[in-house]
């Protein structure tokens, strides 16, 4: 059995994410930071149904906290899978920050920097000795690294960032045949930046050429797909999943 860890996995694409892999026969880890029932709630949806997963308790934001989450994720992979390595590792975690530049705080910038550049890299660099040689690492970005879209402008840098740490990802683990990739996220359905007004989807909508917002199930279906073997051979990707957004 694959094993995938999916960080910020209690809702959202990333709970979309663990769900579709956990239908693909992976045994996922789900990490959450602040709601352990939504992530009991995952779990309790893949075991449900004959799956296998975990939850995990991991701040991204917190790189300290790397080396405990190792070591607590090593204890889970031996009890419930009997191994001491995993296969896949999806970089989801994240939050939102809706401001104009010229409004953004210090801390707030800070905070956008932790979640979704420097915890991906010194949390997979904390990982990577457990990673299996022919694994593959997932980076979620975004498709405002694509289009200027006002009001989330650091947001938007540290994700443009992440999607080029994905390429160098792929090229310096190449040598162990572990693949990277990055799946880059349009208008979605999700609680990401305090979620939806029916104001805000319709000019979402608008702006996609599908003409809809999409949903995190649709998301999290790539992700599951990429991380099989039929897609082997694509590496060092960014790829879009929006519908159409802004073209």
């Amino acid at each position: 059995m694959k094993i995938v860890i999916v960080t910020g996995s209690s809702r959202g694409i990333g709970a979309s994410t663990a769900l579709e892999c956990a239908k693909r026969g992976m045994g996922v880890v789900v990490t959450y930071n602040s709601n352990p029932e939504k992530a009991e709630a995952v779990v309790q949806a893949i075991t449900g149904t004959g799956g296998k997963a975990v939850a995990l308790k991991l701040d991204v934001g917190n790189s300290q906290s790397f080396a405990d989450f190792r070591q607590a994720l090593s204890g889970q992979l031996a009890a419930v899978w009997d191994r001491n390595s995993f296969d896949f590792l999806v970089n989801n975690a994240g939050h939102g920050l809706y401001a104009p530049i010229a409004e953004v705080t210090e801390a707030q910038f800070d905070g956008l920097f932790n979640i979704h550049l420097k915890g991906p890299f010194f949390l997979t660099q904390a990982l990577l000795p457990l990673i299996e040689d022919g694994g593959h690492v997932v980076n979620v970005t975004s498709a405002t690294s694509r289009v200027a879209t006002a009001g989330v402008a650091p947001y938007a840098a540290f994700k443009g960032g992440l999607e080029v740490l994905t390429r160098y990802m792929a090229k310096e683990f190449g040598a162990r045949r572990i693949r990277a990739n990055s799946i880059a996220p349009g208008a979605i359905r999700t609680e990401l930046g305090g979620g939806l007004t029916p104001e805000f989807e319709a000019m979402l909508a608008d702006q996609t050429a599908l003409g809809r917002v999409g949903e995190p199930e649709e998301v999290g279906g790539v992700i599951a797909s990429l991380l099989s073997n039929e897609n082997r051979w694509i590496n060092a990707q960014n790829i879009e999943v929006a519908g159409g957004y802004i073209i």
